[in-house]
């Protein structure tokens, strides 16, 4: 039976050929998970993706969100899913069993989690969202609100948000209006209106609780006044009991483009006066605490776009084997030519490994992070435990940027490898396209990511973690040359160099004169990284499987030959295309602010 979301081969592949996760078993953390445990932990991750969630996508998407008598109603079809989904422990994966999770390490929950939303984004976003939250008090919260809150979130019991965008605060947090004010008690009187809150609400749990950015009054102006508070829709006494309606109400639900079966609410804290909140973490120091979340957030995006792609290209091949159309070019001249599966056309080939390489690559990528979490949980070095953090910090723009936008790109070739059938909403493709466009918007627009990377993340520890970035890609030129792909190492170290100098380029323009500049090719930028990185996971994947085909039987040794050729692809046919682009970085065009305003027709 042809898969319908992520290929398990190639999952299996990177776990356990490039990165070995298994050695994490040898470490008190993880001794629980050796292979074996983590074959079975994928195979019933697969098994609940396919049979219970992905049959929720279409339906959830046609069904939609509704808001009656204040309550947010989601799909109907949304609801055994997750409750079976909070009871087989899948919402805290990779956190400790005494607070509802199953202690996996990073990289396989990060595996897991592709299966997920790759069978349902929208319905992953509920427990997806909730575990942030749980993750900021797990991170921040007093003994009181851990108490309080950790495991109702971490099992799914209650639902949780992210609450900070405002009608007039979206990307310019520190424009908020909502307002913070002290009680006798310890707790705050919390007034303000929020907008975009995915998973707001829902009836698929009897509480939500909402971490909301508001400034307490007499703070400082912009994000140095925020602070971030604890909001319960329903207030949880001391002894955990449900007090009273915390007036915390949903004003309305988004009508979007795509991602229909999550419910995207617009909420008013304390209209009535009577909305409380807790602290959380230090007064005034919101903005910090939240990045704990946004971080987490930004890599799940970037698994969402991941996710969205995969089950794209897995419908495009599937189909592109099945559907016979036209006769095969070398047999046009044949008395009677016939139909072949639409595979055998070249352009649909090529189609099909731009959308592979883009998939397989990211795969590598976001277990690769997963990886960095582990040896930052595992290792009693702090060293270690600082280059991997620091290529976390690093690789986490490039990661939600470069995985939504070419995510997009391969939802959009999926509709194409379709043809006509793509457009009909009777198909899965059309629906991917649109769900996938909002992971290039929210958790900050891959612009913003563009501004993080050249503003904070390049510069970080004086250039430590970009310098330590390049290691890694130069072991795996090393791992290369030793495989005998001197071609495609060769490409890719020239490749590596030329983005080191776009980084001093940019780098040294951004400190100047040229400031606004280098920021107008701050996006170019981070493509450029991301091209790199792309095509330094797939020589990583092709010096792996090289000396391998030999021995190999018969399916894996075409498997092991397909990362090869698709290595060659990527380097030898995208890769000089993000060769331009680090050009045009380099040259550094005052063209984009040299535009007059007025020039632009409005």
């Amino acid at each position: 039976m042809a898969q319908q979301i992520a290929d398990r081969r190639d999952q299996d592949y990177v776990l356990h050929e490039m990165l070995n996760v298994a050695q994490f078993s040898e470490t008190e953390k993880y001794g629980d998970f050796n292979k074996k445990t983590i074959d079975m932990v994928l195979s019933e991750a697969r098994k609940f993706a396919v049979n219970e969630i992905l049959p929720t996508q279409k339906t959830g998407d046609e069904e939609g969100v509704k808001l009656e008598n204040g309550q947010v109603k989601v799909p109907p079809s949304f609801h055994k899913p997750y409750k079976l989904f909070c009871e087989n422990e899948w919402v805290a994966m990779a956190d400790a069993p005494e607070v509802g999770g199953q202690g996996l390490p990073h990289a396989v929950a990060l595996a897991c989690g592709e299966l997920f939303t790759g069978a349902n984004c929208a319905f992953l976003m509920y427990p997806g969202l909730t575990h942030g939250c749980g993750n900021i008090i797990a991170s921040l919260g007093s003994d009181k609100q851990k108490e309080l809150y950790l495991k109702k979130l971490y099992t799914g019991e209650w639902g949780g948000t992210m609450c900070l965008t405002e009608a007039n605060a979206g990307s310019d947090v520190g424009a908020l209006e909502s307002v913070a004010t002290p009680n006798d008690d310890g707790t705050y009187n919390i007034v303000g209106s929020k907008i975009f809150i995915s998973g707001g609400d829902s009836d698929m749990v009897p509480n939500v609780i909402h971490p909301v950015l508001a400034r307490i009054e007499g703070s400082p102006a912009g994000t140095r006044g925020i602070s971030l508070f604890i909001v319960p829709k329903l207030w949880v006494n001391d002894d955990g009991s449900f007090g009273e309606d915390n007036d915390v109400v949903v004003t309305g639900v988004e009508h979007k483009m795509g991602i229909h079966g999550n419910a995207t609410c617009s909420i008013a804290f304390g209209g009535k006066g009577k909305c409380r909140g807790t602290l959380i973490g230090e007064k005034n120091k919101g903005m910090k605490a939240m990045f704990l979340m946004m971080n987490e957030a930004r890599q799940g995006v970037a698994l969402q776009g991941h996710g969205f792609a995969t089950t794209s290209y897995m419908n495009a091949v599937n189909y592109a084997k099945e559907r016979v159309q036209s006769p095969n070019l070398l047999s046009m001249l044949d008395a009677e030519p016939k139909g072949v599966p639409i595979i055998q056309h070249p352009d649909v080939r090529r189609n099909l490994l731009i959308m592979k390489s883009y998939v397989e690559g990211m795969r590598s990528l976001l277990y690769y992070m997963g990886f960095c979490f582990d040896m930052v949980g595992t290792s009693e070095d702090e060293a270690v435990r600082d280059k991997y953090n620091g290529l976390i910090e690093i690789v986490t723009p490039v990661a939600k940027s470069y995985g939504t936008d070419k995510g997009f790109e391969v939802c959009s070739l999926g509709i194409q490898i379709y043809g006509g059938y793509g457009f009909i909403e009777e198909y899965p493709q059309a629906q991917l396209l649109r769900d996938c466009k909002i992971t290039s918007i929210y958790e900050g627009t891959n612009g913003i990511q563009a501004m993080d990377l050249l503003g904070r993340k390049l510069g970080m520890k004086k250039g430590k973690p970009m310098m330590d970035l390049m290691g890694e890609i130069q072991a795996a030129i090393a791992l290369a040359k030793e495989a005998g792909l001197d071609d495609m190492a060769a490409k890719v170290e020239a490749a590596l160099n030329k983005v080191g100098e776009c980084a001093m380029a940019i780098g040294g323009a951004a400190m100047s004169e040229k400031l606004l500049d280098a920021f107008g090719s701050a996006t170019l930028f981070q493509e450029c990284c991301g091209d790199l990185i792309m095509a330094w996971m797939h020589l990583w994947r092709a010096a792996v499987a090289q000396p391998k085909i030999e021995k190999a039987k018969k399916k894996d040794k075409a498997f092991y030959e397909g990362q090869v050729v698709t290595a060659k692809f990527f380097i030898e046919h995208m890769l000089p295309v993000g060769l331009g682009k680090m050009d045009s970085v380099k040259a550094l065009t005052a063209s984009i602010m040299e535009m007059p305003e007025d020039s632009f027709i409005g």
